[in-house]
């Protein structure tokens, strides 16, 4: 834990980069688009919390991590970190880097379904992988109770944790136009849900055909989110708490 400091610092550094401010609350531009909440304590006061934080002891026989970045094994995939800036439900940078990892068998699965996807006509837009615990931690924290279902439990640990859980949606390939979905990325409503039956008939077919691809290679959807699949495999895994900056360092 010697590092945390440092990292607390960096965190909050890359928050005001470009005002050399202390790192707001809420943006200065609210983007429409986004869904946000109102934090039940500033996300400031949450991060140090968070980063002194321990998660919780697993007994088991896990498997070694190992942890790939997923732009690295298919470079086709493509990013869109909403936790590395501040077009996310808490308004706020989260991470310090935009990249995105998973376990290796998750993320050759995943490169799997871009393959697949392609024939359609159709890529992957990533929103985030591999999530350290303290991060999960925060999201419980700022997040109001009757909302919790939307976020993990930090108690449990996430799949995010564990490096076999990712957030995505679809694009065209021909025009890199995000594709229409029943709801909104992060959106804590029940237009989120996976059987959620309003909205447009092209995006409900939208998020019915990324689920059948995703669950063909062996992912699951998340009850409350179209977007949040988990691979089989996560019981296998440990939950995490190591940061992008070291998955880099050590591979």
């Amino acid at each position: 834990m010697q590092r945390l400091p440092a990292f607390a610092l960096s965190l909050l550094v890359a928050a005001c980069a470009s005002n050399g401010r202390h790192p707001p609350e809420k943006p200065a531009t609210v983007d429409s688009t986004v869904f946000r909440i109102e934090p039940v304590r500033p996300v400031s006061a949450l991060l140090p919390i968070a980063l002194a934080a321990e998660p919780p002891h697993e007994a088991g026989d896990f498997r070694a991590s190992d942890l790939v970045e997923l732009t690295a094994l298919d470079p086709a995939i493509r990013l869109d970190i909403r936790y590395a800036g501040a077009r996310n439900f808490l308004g706020t940078p989260l991470y310090s880097q935009p990249r995105a990892f998973l376990q290796r068998p998750a993320a050759e699965a995943l490169a799997r379904v871009r393959r697949a996807l392609a024939a359609d006509g159709y890529g992957l837009l990533v929103h985030d992988g591999y999530r350290p615990w303290y991060v999960t931690k925060m999201f419980w924290d700022a997040t109001p109770p009757d909302m919790h279902r939307f976020v993990a439990d930090p108690a449990q640990g996430s799949r995010h944790n564990r490096g076999c859980a990712v957030d995505l949606t679809l694009f065209d390939l021909e025009t890199g136009r995000e594709l229409d979905m029943p709801s909104g990325y992060d959106e804590f409503s029940e237009r989120a849900y996976p059987a959620y039956a309003g909205g447009s008939a092209d995006a409900r077919a939208h998020r019915d055909l990324l689920r059948r691809r995703m669950e063909t290679e062996g992912f699951t959807v998340y009850e409350y989110e179209w977007w949040h699949f988990d691979y089989r495999d996560w019981k296998s895994y440990p939950i995490g708490n190591v940061r992008f900056e070291d998955i880099a360092a050590t591979r």
